[in-house]
């Protein structure tokens, strides 16, 4: 990555120290125990991917007598602690950050001082980088990971394609708050990451398309280090109650970090990852609960509490941190797109719903995903 003086915007390996210092331990298991989960859920993995595919009926494609043609098809499922998904986040972030942390550079470089305050500024954010990954390391139970590039701790699919998630430590300690049995609540999860793979390994252009909307999105950042920095203050500020009375516009307290950054232009990007990220959440939802009921004998139990866990934050500064990195807006994705799905399918079936992989234009517009009868007139002809 584009450093100043051998110096980085980011201090990387210091997020990961700070994350990994600062994250919760995971809840007490014994060695024997922690093997068994580790077990457990590989075989759930490699299980659920018939139960999806038959299901979805999505198939990574295969030439004529050849292997795959997808770099995904064949992504790994690894099951980790809470510190390696800190590691494997931090190397997707510092893959898709670095021309626009090289572009800060390289205009902090002609600054007087720049140096230094590439040098404090670079340890500072590391740390702020760390404090976010610790909040989230305790709280993800799985992730289709597909930026970060394939190392020998990090083994991805063929062509730098991505790999499976499954942090153990917090699918253990949510199935424990629950108080579901853990066997169901296990294949229950590995039902919805699997559906991620899935769709990566089945839709070849997928992973370029979104890793080129962020790209897009991240090049429309026409702004220096500092006024990032001032933008995060101000979004703190707005979610914390510090800023001075009459500071605030009429919807700043509801608006995320990503919110308060974005261009013009960016706004448009994000309509468009909105719109794929709330089909991609809404699918694998869709699907969990459709194949659920074949496969999960505790199903209606599950998703009832869990819908019910994952509505709710612990506390103010929980809730504050949720806001500030739009998690809340995530939550909006699953139902929204759920939704889309479930409407979509019923009236066209699971074979005309599958027509929205066949490119980036049949993708359903933000619009779209809250009128699935307009997706369903443009892409199926109001005919039909």
């Amino acid at each position: 990555m584009t450093s100043l003086g051998g110096v980085q915007m980011v201090d990387w390996n210091l997020a990961v120290t700070t994350a990994t210092r600062l994250v919760r331990p995971g809840p007490e298991i014994s060695r024997e125990e922690a093997r068994a989960v580790v077990a457990e859920l590989r075989r759930h993995a490699t299980a659920s991917e018939e139960h999806v595919r038959r299901f979805t009926r999505m198939h990574p494609p295969v030439p004529d007598g050849g292997p795959s043609g997808n770099g995904d098809a064949d992504a790994p499922v690894l099951v980790v602690d809470r510190a390696s998904w800190v590691r494997a986040n931090v190397a997707g972030f510092r893959e898709l950050l670095a021309p626009l942390l090289g572009r800060m550079s390289e205009r902090r470089a002609g600054s007087p001082g720049g140096a230094v305050l590439g040098a404090v500024g670079g340890k500072v954010t590391g740390v702020e980088v760390g404090m976010l990954l610790s909040f989230l390391a305790s709280r993800v139970l799985g992730q289709y990971e597909t930026f970060a590039p394939v190392s020998r701790d990090l083994p991805g699919a063929a062509d730098g394609g991505g790999r499976l998630l499954l942090v153990a430590p917090n699918i253990v300690h949510v199935e424990r708050e629950l108080e579901v049995a853990p066997h169901d609540f296990r294949l229950w999860v590995c039902l919805h990451e699997e559906t991620h793979r899935t769709q990566f390994s089945a839709v070849p252009w997928l992973r370029d398309h979104v890793r080129g909307e962020i790209q897009a999105f991240l090049a429309e950042t026409d702004m220096d280090a500092s006024t990032l920095l001032e933008r995060l203050r101000d979004a703190v500020q707005s979610l914390t109650g510090a800023r001075p009375q009459g500071e605030e516009g009429e919807e700043s307290g509801e608006r995320s970090f990503v919110e308060l950054v974005q261009t013009p232009a960016q706004r448009e990007i994000l309509g468009r990852l909105t719109a794929v990220m709330s089909l991609l959440e809404g699918h694998a939802d869709y699907v969990m609960d459709g194949v659920g009921p074949q496969v999960v004998p505790s199903v209606v139990e599950i998703r009832e509490k869990f819908t019910k866990r994952r509505a709710s934050g612990a506390g103010r500064l929980d809730q504050a941190l949720r806001k500030l990195l739009g998690l809340d807006a995530k939550l909006r994705q699953y139902r929204e797109g759920e939704r889309f799905v479930r409407t979509v399918v019923d009236e066209v079936g699971m074979e005309g719903f599958n027509k929205v992989w066949t490119s980036p234009n049949t993708l359903p517009t933000k619009a779209e995903i809250a009128d699935p009868a307009g997706w369903v007139a443009r892409v199926h002809g109001k005919g039909e």
